[in-house]
């Protein structure tokens, strides 16, 4: 592309492989929800308008983003705002708006829409901590700030484990703040010590929910339960292995038909390897590998600090997301509520990670061609 003089740009390839990855996640939604919808709302299509809708609300907000640029959010206070204002939201579950859902307390009602408090933390925490890694950055090395910056993660992930005991969510906020500190020049000695305090908090966790350990019993040892605890991790296995190369075709997937409870959400993966293959399947680990890049380009090219540390912040959510669902699906890791971002169902999901990208693609726009 020739430029003449210095001219800012957009990612267009990103744009494109969000707008894909958006008009395929709808696709196999549909395909994986029908059969459930039906069941219990009467409507094949009822999962899906209320995804379309969200989408919708996520598409403008994502150009809202991109028109008035990221900049706003390097204000001190609008950076504190985003982080103490999604502590407060997530809190609200706790209020007579919040909402349970299949024994959990982790959303909160907003008119007619609902929004999972967690996924407003991890918006909250990539801009606050862009911000303090920003202005901090020559003293990010010392341990007595690299302790005080990691504190705010902490505080963050562990208001959503306790009061949401949504530990996965937890989980990703912390790896959302740590990499991002990683990334920022911080000694690598800090690491030792840093995993050590996670190990000690995944065991807490454990300790006070004993499910949490049957889950990485049923981990280590699927079969042996595969008629209680291990039944949507075994079902996922067989709708993995039975879809051969490429697959049994677009809706002709049977695993999904009462077997995978809930398949339209964590597990819509498993929908796609057996309707679309092994060739399908990876595809869609080649389009997130894909996107990835196109944050690291980003974020390497922009010569804005703190516009780079918000691109690494949603490079880290949708990165360590997608590794985790994944690996949740193929059983390398013990079952837990994390979604495939852009493909699962989910109304805040979707809306939040628009926003990100909208972010992100603000942020490209600040990158000069000479």
């Amino acid at each position: 592309m020739s430029k003449r003089g210095e001219e800012k740009y957009i990612d267009y390839n990103l744009l494109v492989i969000t707008i894909f990855l958006l008009c395929f996640g709808l696709v196999m939604l549909y395909s994986a929800s029908a059969y459930d919808a039906t069941i219990e709302y009467g409507s094949p299509t009822y999962y899906l308008k209320r995804q379309i809708f969200s989408t919708f609300i996520g598409l403008v907000l994502m150009y809202v983003v991109i028109k008035f640029g990221y900049k706003i959010y390097k204000s001190p206070t609008v950076a504190l705002l985003a982080y103490i204002g999604s502590l407060i939201v997530s809190l609200l579950v706790l209020s007579p708006i919040g909402i349970s859902s299949h024994g959990a307390s982790r959303w909160i009602k907003i008119g007619p829409m609902s929004l999972q408090v967690c996924e407003a933390v991890k918006l909250g925490v990539i801009i606050f901590m862009a911000f303090i890694i920003s202005k901090k950055a020559n003293k990010l090395r010392s341990i007595k700030m690299f302790s005080i910056s990691l504190l705010y993660v902490i505080i963050a992930a562990g208001l959503i484990a306790f009061v949401t005991s949504d530990l996965s969510s937890a989980m990703i906020i912390g790896a959302i703040g740590v990499i991002m500190l990683i990334v920022a020049n911080t000694k690598l000695s800090y690491l030792l010590p840093m995993g050590a305090l996670v190990a000690v908090l995944f065991i807490l966790a454990v300790v006070v929910a004993p499910y949490r350990f049957t889950r990485i019993r049923v981990w280590l040892n699927p079969e042996a339960y595969a008629d209680g605890d291990g039944f949507q991790v075994m079902q996922a296995l067989y709708a993995l292995g039975s879809g051969g190369l490429f697959g049994k075709g677009l809706g002709n997937g049977v695993q999904k038909l009462g077997n995978i409870p809930e398949s339209q959400n964590d597990m819509v993966y498993t929908v796609i390897c057996e309707e679309l293959g092994v060739v399908g399947g990876i595809a869609v680990i080649l389009i997130f590998m894909f996107m990835i890049w196109r944050f690291a380009v980003i974020a390497n090219n922009v010569d804005d600090l703190f516009g780079s540390m918000l691109v690494v912040g949603v490079m880290a959510h949708i990165g360590v997301q997608a590794v985790v669902n994944l690996a949740v699906v193929m059983n390398l890791f013990p079952n837990t509520g994390v979604p495939l971002p852009f493909l699962s169902y989910g109304g805040s999901s979707i809306m939040i990670l628009l926003i990100e990208i909208g972010i992100v693609l603000a942020v490209s726009k600040e990158i000069k061609f000479k």
